[in-house]
């Protein structure tokens, strides 16, 4: 594929938004509109309470979700580095054992966001402090009840179904 032209519509802090005008294989001109996006990182954390959740509502589709923690990169930084900060901020844990799991992409049709996602062990409770536009419940649950949810449907993230299948098939 060729990019003939690129246009950029909208640069925020955390994104940019841009319509190419390109070249099919095939010779067909067509638009792909892209955001572009520094990635994220994403944590499934295991706490003494099982799974560490954060429960927050969501503007885009509008309702509450039960997420792992995570959090966009600045453009640039570590991973890892990401995460450690987001587990913090979002729940007050720090961790003594970090291991990265995967990478995905989130929506590959539009977006190039790589989500990094990590398993971090042996948490140490401190004090959440999350950003001031976040309002944010930290839920602990057993992986069998996180799994239960997620087959009922009540748990929509992607990037949590993901590390939950990756818990799930990690532990048989």
């Amino acid at each position: 594929m060729e990019t003939l032209e690129s246009t950029l519509l909208l640069k925020s802090r955390s994104f940019s938004f841009y319509s190419h005008r390109v070249r099919l294989p095939s010779g067909r001109k067509t638009i792909r509109n892209v955001v572009k996006h520094p990635g994220a990182a994403a944590i499934l954390a295991e706490g003494p309470g099982g799974l560490v959740f954060v429960e927050q509502y969501r503007y885009a589709p509008g309702v509450r979700l039960l997420e792992i923690p995570a959090g966009t990169l600045e453009w640039g930084e570590d991973p890892l580095d990401c995460a450690k900060r987001e587990l913090m901020e979002e729940t007050g844990y720090r961790a003594a054992h970090w291991e990265k799991l995967l990478e995905c992409y989130v929506a590959p049709g539009y977006s190039d966001e790589l989500i990094h996602i990590y398993r971090a062990r042996g948490l140490t409770p401190g004090c959440p402090h999350p950003e001031d536009d976040e309002d944010l419940k930290v839920v602990e649950l057993p992986l069998e009840e996180a799994l239960r949810m997620a087959r009922d449907n009540e748990i929509r993230d992607g990037k949590t179904l993901i590390a939950l299948l990756y818990a799930y098939s990690a532990s048989k």
